[in-house]
């Protein structure tokens, strides 16, 4: 019956964790660039002398769907959403960090950011010069028209990567970064769509069931512990008779 108790237990503390995963891809339904974290139950063995029969659940929610959310257009030259794969590159101390969130913004001294982060471009944080018209190209180029001339000029270029979904995971501000602590190279092969914003890929329905999967993996749980107790409370009268 003690395996049957640690079999029962981890189930329904995996239960309760995966919820909490799931609820906030719910909370953030509705934003922009997120990416819905997965998680992963696998089991190990309790370890120690005599306890070789014995089992835990070990949660681990470190996985990111890279599935695309739906672009709305917004016809704001800032905004950007990307085609297929892919992440724009942002600073995050002396690092970088990665997100899918396009809503640019740019500051008093030209600076472009992303929720208050640098942007960063083939060269560094990107600083744009005053200008009268801004345009952002497919491949990331970003191009101006200065103050008192017709013509556009290139001025930089966002940094793209695209990294596969395994080698990626959430750091604690929720922008991605690699799982081997690494900066990641440029990919020509990302796209930018330009007035476009891509909103979260969290789907409502699956999330929804997955809370009620979880809920009821959890009451079976629940109750293969009680039935674990209530047979060894049935051995120890035996003994005791």
């Amino acid at each position: 019956m003690d395996a049957l108790i640690y079999t029962a237990m981890s189930g329904a503390e995996r239960a309760l964790r995966a919820q909490q995963v799931h609820a906030n891809n719910l909370a953030n339904l509705d934003t922009s660039g997120f990416q819905a974290d997965m998680e992963l139950a696998t089991s190990q063995t309790v370890t120690g002398f005599g306890y070789d029969a014995r089992h835990l659940n070990k949660l681990q929610a470190n996985g990111v769907s890279a599935r695309e959310g739906t672009a709305k257009p917004t016809g704001r030259d800032l905004d950007v959403a990307l085609q297929g794969g892919g992440y724009l590159t942002v600073q995050y101390g002396a690092s970088e960090a990665y997100t899918r969130a396009g809503q640019l913004q740019l500051a008093e001294d030209g600076a472009l950011t992303v929720n208050g982060r640098p942007v960063m471009g083939e060269g560094g944080p990107i600083v744009l010069p005053p200008y009268r018209k801004l345009e952002i190209a497919s491949d990331g180029s970003i191009s101006i028209q200065p103050a008192g001339e017709e013509a556009m000029q290139v001025v930089d270029k966002l940094k793209l990567v695209k990294p596969e979904a395994k080698d990626v995971v959430k750091n604690e501000a929720g922008l991605i970064v690699s799982r081997r602590g690494d900066t990641l190279e440029s990919d020509d092969s990302v796209r930018v769509h330009g007035g476009f914003v891509e909103g979260s890929n969290v789907g409502a329905v699956e999330e929804m069931v997955a809370t009620m999967t979880l809920n009821r993996d959890f009451e079976i749980q629940m109750k293969l512990f009680h039935a674990a107790d209530s047979m060894a409370d049935s051995g120890n009268r035996l003994i005791r008779d």
